[in-house]
């Protein structure tokens, strides 16, 4: 991560958009609202429905005040005193505020209800679509930067939906306040928009530089949210504390949240600047408004309620109109963000669609066969694997052996086809493993990673998510566990195989590196697939449970094609063959006996690891 960040203006990000793609933005508000309905049909309706009734209650309140009014003045200037229709507009204006102030309370809720119910079916599909994603886009920085503006609108969205239906409403309220202004004085009409639109254009100009900011810096909000992770977890607290990273870490946050202040207070103070001139301008056209009704009313053309509705009405109009425009330059804004959370809903992995997929083979005999497989990751210049042919039989245990950095993880990705070969090919039963339907090919595999994840769910969860079709079969759960010796781990628990794992969460237990990766190990007894892969799968394990864990690696790969990485020795030797990697070729491949007498790389590896034991 990069502390010093480039010139803005030299980003291709920073450029302003245009007012054109400010409003093109505005066609996914429909597929938005799409959702919406989607989400729950009757809930958007009686949404729409209270706002459409509250929508006419604004005029209707200034129209029964201007008859009290005038009523007040008759029943003054009145010898007898007659104070029925009086009485009886107060009621009514008494209801309709009662009204009003129920459909405010019924539309709020029914928002926040819509508003979870959309987050949530958002966040859904958001999972789905991610796991689709190619390991290769989904490691590269800028895909995760498209990734992370994608995540942040599932839920910074849901106000969207309220803005905009509050808008719809807003506009039905200036068309009848707008009505009753021409009948009465439609030269406050055009005093209205001089007062309205200069704030209107700089709202909307201000958008545009916000959300550029705000997409420029994904990366930095990236490196921030980061560093408050690292700097406040429990996982990384211990070498925080024990390394004195505490100074670091937040002067590191300090400079980088410094310089994303300083860009977005300069944008702040134009805003506001600007806005404030106009808002001036509004405000001297207002008063022009309200001093020509005050003539008129004094010169005896219009009444005392009609000064009260005009003066009301024109208020009003000038408040909503303002709030409109507004509060369309900040749907324009969201409509933006929006955008960056279809684009990655819409986008197409070629690599991962097959036209016409092959049928994955129901029993493996032939194997593997790797064919002149070169690979290097994306923005790299480096090759990993150089040129690589080897074949793994149906049935065989191929244990792969190299120094740090040889290329052994990166093998076994391509082999889970989450990589596709730089050049060469990977073979299955004699066809390209790239031929085949991804989710039925992985179907094959049942991996422990090294890095293997900690699951902060209930112990039976984290075994049952090796097969997730069987996360609530107890009995293959608890099968797996004894398999993999989790089960003594469990049996320590307090609530056995109901108890919550890891300290995240309220009663949760932390394991130590070798319970965790017993569970771990449980997850590979569990899918009981074709082809078994355990990257170091006993690198946390004491020498007891090490030597345990290898008698049930021989029933777990029984009868299986099996691939095994590791840098301990008793390990390898269980394997068929092995395969020797060496700065990402293929150096030797043998037995374990046939390497030993070659006198070559695993030789030396081998008597290095046996002299530490002597």
């Amino acid at each position: 991560m990069n502390l010093f960040l480039s010139d803005m203006a030299k980003r291709d990000d920073t450029k302003q958009l245009n007012w054109k793609s400010n409003f093109q933005a505005l066609k996914y508000i429909p597929r938005f609202f799409k959702l919406i309905w989607q989400a729950n049909k009757w809930l958007f309706i009686a949404n729409i429905s209270a706002r459409l009734i509250k929508s006419i209650l604004p005029v209707l309140l200034l129209w029964v005040g201007k008859l009290i009014i005038d009523e007040v003045v008759l029943q003054i200037a009145a010898e007898a005193k007659e104070m029925t229709r009086l009485w009886s507009l107060l009621g009514i204006e008494l209801a309709l505020a009662v009204i009003s102030d129920l459909l405010s309370r019924m539309i709020n809720l029914i928002d926040g209800l819509l508003g979870d119910l959309y987050a949530n079916k958002s966040s859904v599909e958001l999972i789905q679509k991610a796991a689709k994603v190619p390991l290769s886009q989904l490691e590269d920085a800028d895909f995760y930067d498209k990734l992370e503006r994608a995540r942040r609108q599932t839920s910074n969205r849901v106000t969207l939906m309220s803005t905009v239906l509050s808008q719809a409403q807003d506009i039905i309220t200036v068309a009848s306040l707008i009505t009753g202004l021409i009948v009465f004085e439609p030269i406050l009409i055009l005093l209205l928009f001089i007062a309205i639109i200069p704030s209107f254009l700089n709202e909307i100009k201000f958008s545009r530089s916000s959300y550029s900011l705000a997409r420029s810096w994904t990366p930095e909000r990236r490196e921030l949210d980061y560093l408050r992770y690292i700097g406040a977890s429990d996982v990384t607290a211990k070498e925080i504390k024990m390394f004195g990273l505490a100074d670091f870490l937040s002067n590191r946050f300090s400079i980088l949240a410094h310089k994303y202040y300083l860009a977005n207070r300069i944008l702040a103070i134009k805003r506001a600047a600007w806005g404030s001139i106009f808002h001036i301008i509004g405000d001297i056209s207002y008063y022009g408004a309200y001093l020509m009704i005050i003539i008129r009313t004094v010169g005896g053309i219009i009444t005392l309620g009609d000064l009260t509705f005009l003066a009301g009405s024109f208020r009003s109009l000038r408040n909503q109109l303002q709030t409109i425009f507004s509060r369309l330059s900040r749907i324009t804004e969201s409509a933006l963000y929006l955008k960056d959370y279809f684009d990655f809903m819409d986008a197409e992995y070629s690599e991962l669609i097959d036209v016409k997929p092959v049928k994955v083979p129901e029993k493996i005999s032939e194997g593997f066969v790797f064919e002149n497989v070169s690979f290097k990751y994306p923005e790299s210049d480096e090759f990993v694997l150089k040129e690589l042919s080897f074949y793994l039989k149906g049935g065989e245990k191929l244990a792969l052996v190299g120094e740090n950095g040889a290329g052994k993880t990166t093998l076994v990705k391509l082999l889970l086809r989450m990589y596709k070969p730089t050049s060469g090919r990977i073979l299955l039963e004699g066809k390209d493993i790239w031929s085949f339907k991804p989710s039925e090919y992985q179907k094959l595999f049942g991996v422990i990673f090294q890095d293997f994840v900690k699951y902060y769910f209930v112990a039976s969860e984290n075994i049952g998510v090796g097969k997730v079709e069987e996360v609530d079969n107890r009995p293959k759960i608890e099968f797996a566990a004894e398999k993999s010796l989790a089960a003594e781990v469990i049996e320590q628990l307090p609530d056995k195989y109901d108890q919550q794992l890891g300290k995240r969460f309220t009663g949760g237990k932390d394991l130590s590196g070798g319970e965790w990766q017993k569970i771990a190990l449980a997850r590979a007894y569990m899918k009981n697939a074709e082809v078994i892969i355990l990257d170091e799968p006993t690198a946390a394990l004491d020498a007891r449970a090490e030597f345990q864990a290898f008698q049930r690696f021989t029933d777990l790969t029984k009868g299986k094609t099996a691939v095994l990485i590791s840098h301990r020795f008793s390990t390898v030797r269980m394997a068929d063959r092995i395969l020797v990697l060496k700065d990402g070729r293929l150096l030797e491949m043998g037995t374990h006996d046939e390497l030993l007498e070659s006198g070559n790389l695993y030789a030396e590896l081998f008597q290095f690891q046996a002299k530490g034991y002597q």
